[in-house]
């Protein structure tokens, strides 16, 4: 092969490596995403210590809000994202860390943790994630972050149910911006963490809890054997007197 024609075959291999290097740069994925933190602030609560530990479940949630995405609907039948914008981790997980540290600031429980942390806990919080999205009255006007959690205590060992609690809440955002959207959210959700918490520490004890500390146990028996005196301080266990101090033993026959 000729130096002219080896030439000619690599100036055309090359451009053909930059005309798609070129296309990758037009055509390539969306810039990378800005990530944005839930930091729910609920106020320290005031009571008294509840003496049964508690387990949290992670939160249920719908595929389409069980992601890293920020959920937005500007009408009542369609779901969409924000373009560029995403949670540090799943909403269920961000819910369930909330919830963790919305119970840990009233200082009025000793043990609690998350489910898969395997706690022994007499009561287990379950939650469903029904609502976590900015809603738009208009396309172009501020959105409302609006919170829908129902919750569950049960048992942990039964997993009975013993009470529910629905709790919807809405904060206005201050703009239409993905920053004031969030600062909403963080509003709306530490308000319903706070409903949340208040409303499972004020939960009497579990059944199981409250049966053992009614019952009381029996005295022990103080009834005198039958047929039977005190051994004397002076009877040997065999039978034999034992000789009082300082008399003569009888000589052995």
């Amino acid at each position: 092969m000729s130096k002219a024609r080896f030439g000619r075959r690599v100036f055309l291999v090359g451009a053909a490596s930059l005309a798609l290097s070129g296309c990758g740069n037009l055509l390539g994925g969306a810039p990378p995403s800005q990530i944005y933190v839930l930091r729910p602030t609920s106020p320290a609560q005031g009571g008294a210590k509840v003496s049964w530990a508690l387990a949290i479940d992670k939160p249920d949630a719908s595929d389409a809000l069980d992601t890293e995405r920020i959920a937005l609907t500007k009408s009542d039948t369609q779901l969409d994202y924000y373009a560029n914008a995403v949670w540090p981790d799943r909403l269920p997980s961000l819910i369930q860390t909330s919830l963790l540290a919305g119970f840990e600031a009233t200082g009025r429980i000793n043990s609690v943790a998350r489910d898969e942390d395997a706690l022994h806990a007499e009561y287990q919080l379950s939650t469903d994630i029904r609502d976590f999205e900015a809603r738009y009255a208009t396309p172009d006007g501020a959105p409302t972050a609006t919170v829908t959690i129902v919750a569950h205590m049960a048992e942990a060992h039964s997993r009975k149910i013993v009470a529910n609690l629905t709790v919807t809440l809405t904060e206005p955002a201050a703009s239409n911006s993905v920053d004031a959207v969030v600062q909403a959210f963080d509003t709306a959700l530490a308000k319903a963490v706070t409903q949340i918490v208040n409303w499972a520490l004020g939960l009497p004890p579990p059944p199981a809890m409250r049966s053992a500390a009614d019952i009381t146990p029996p005295e022990p028996s103080r009834i005198p054997s039958r047929g039977r005196s005190p051994l004397s301080p002076r009877q040997a266990p065999g039978g034999n007197e034992l000789p009082v101090p300082g008399s003569a033993t009888p000589p052995a026959p």
